[in-house]
């Protein structure tokens, strides 16, 4: 075993690049039948069209006051639907009127189709702390609306039309945030994302206060956590442990599968003994493909090793059920057990981001792609800008309904950062589908509302 872990580091002698390497993990880790014998899932065409963005003249100011340019895939187009600056979440009301939470501002905001003219936008409801997740629930023919604040969750009873919130209630509160004595302002990842199942669970991810912490597995409530409630916040309890920070929690339709997509962390020290000598150094090169961030379904009661364990896509398997290596800051000793952490099912390029998770089965956008789930990819920072920026869009899933896990990642939509600078003039968090077929996409760094639509005439 030393033998074939020495040569599987030896690619790292001399110099410290990324690069794609041979681990003796893969003939220690079970790999699951259903990823070895999986069929090749059909892929739809990716994004390849170099598309021009078309925007309304009451909304052609920066960055739309030049020309921009999306890849879409062949026979869609792409425009601006509203601009709502620093626009986060989304939701489609039942009547399609869309939600759209601005954190920065402490409100949720209303937009409303209004024929040929710009959509009408007003507040739903303010005063709220930083609010992020938007989620629509029916309870016995009572529809709510849940709204998370960093510090709790709050429902409201919609009605058909509703154009503000009414009938408040708190279901959740007290909820960790950087009011918290013991983090002195010092919340990282305080927004919560939250969702809902077919059994009126409540589940609310609770984030990381840190990067990287012993502080937040043993703190109460825990952190780097999701916890599930009932509906209306009783019965609290956690469910699973060892995420980050993870967002765009979603249920796979038709299912009790909770999936998220996970920020997983920054600055990772190079965690093997080996002759480069490089053990828990920051190596940038190391740094920039590594861990991978996680998009994984959880289970109750499940660990998926944060901050103890980091998942190593330098496999056979790559981003499927990824082995993990032991942090070499927080268990070098390995006292806490790597191998009895619960395997993350598909891994995404480090810093990537990923925010907004949309499951497209059950909604009439194309079905060429309606068998297939979307994660917005903020984008990174933490890596060498020579290694080039990861994230910056919609990327997609297709879906295989026998093992019920994602196939292969395609760019769904790509273009916000410019080929030749890397600057970036955009940054996608969330989607939605509405009642048309059309994929709304928030961007909270250029303030804007797209819609992708399939020109169905070609």
């Amino acid at each position: 075993m030393s033998i074939l872990f020495a040569l599987q580091r030896k690619q790292w002698l001399g110099q410290i690049v990324s690069v794609r390497l041979v681990s003796l993990a893969l003939l220690t880790t079970v790999i699951p039948f259903e990823v070895l014998s999986t069929p090749a899932l059909a892929i739809p065409p990716a994004a390849s069209v170099n598309t021009k963005v078309n925007v309304p003249n009451t909304m052609s100011y920066w960055p739309f006051n030049i020309s921009r340019y999306l890849k879409v895939p062949p026979n869609f187009s792409i425009s601006v639907y509203a601009r709502i600056r620093e626009a986060r979440f989304i939701a489609v009301a039942p009547n399609g009127n869309l939600l759209v939470s601005q954190p920065s501002t402490g409100k949720v905001l209303i937009v409303r189709a209004n024929g040929s003219k710009d959509p009408i936008i007003s507040d739903f409801v303010t005063g709220l702390r930083r609010p992020h997740d938007i989620v629509f629930h029916t309870i016995n023919n009572t529809t709510y609306i849940y709204i998370s604040e960093n510090n709790q969750i709050n429902r409201f009873i919609y009605k058909s039309g509703d154009i503000t919130a009414h009938n408040r209630q708190v279901v959740v509160a007290g909820l960790p945030d950087g009011s918290r004595s013991e983090l002195k302002g010092a919340y990282a990842h305080e927004l919560k994302n939250i969702a809902l199942d077919t059994n009126h669970k409540l589940y609310v991810s609770i984030a990381s206060a840190c990067n990287a912490c012993v502080a937040d597995t043993v703190s109460n409530p825990r952190r780097g956590a999701i916890y599930q409630y009932n509906a209306d916040g009783s019965n609290p309890r956690l469910f699973a442990q060892g995420l980050r920070n993870a967002e765009g929690l979603a249920f796979l339709p038709g299912t009790n599968d909770l999936w998220v997509g996970v920020n997983n962390r920054d600055e990772i020290t190079y965690p093997f003994k080996d002759a480069t000598n490089n053990y828990g150094k920051i190596i940038p090169s190391y740094v920039d493909n590594h861990p991978a961030e996680e998009f994984t379904r959880v289970r109750d009661g499940g660990n998926y090793g944060w901050p103890f364990c980091n998942p190593n896509p330098d496999t056979a398997s790559r981003f499927y059920y990824m082995p993990f290596d032991r942090d070499s800051k927080l268990n070098a000793d390995g006292n806490v057990n790597c191998n009895a952490m619960d395997k993350i099912i598909r891994g995404i390029q480090a810093h990537s981001a990923p925010l907004g998770l949309t499951f497209l089965q059950n909604t009439k956008f194309p079905s060429l792609y309606s068998n297939g789930v979307v994660l917005g990819l903020h984008g990174s920072w933490n890596r060498q800008p020579k290694s080039g920026y990861v994230g910056y869009k919609i990327a997609y899933f297709p879906w295989d309904s026998t093992t019920k896990i994602p196939g292969d990642q395609i760019d769904l939509v790509s273009g916000w950062t410019l080929p030749v600078t890397e600057k970036y003039w955009g940054r996608p968090v969330d989607t939605a589908v509405d009642q048309q077929g059309n994929l709304l996409i928030s961007d909270d760094y250029s303030g804007t509302i797209y819609k992708l639509s399939y020109n169905r005439s070609r």
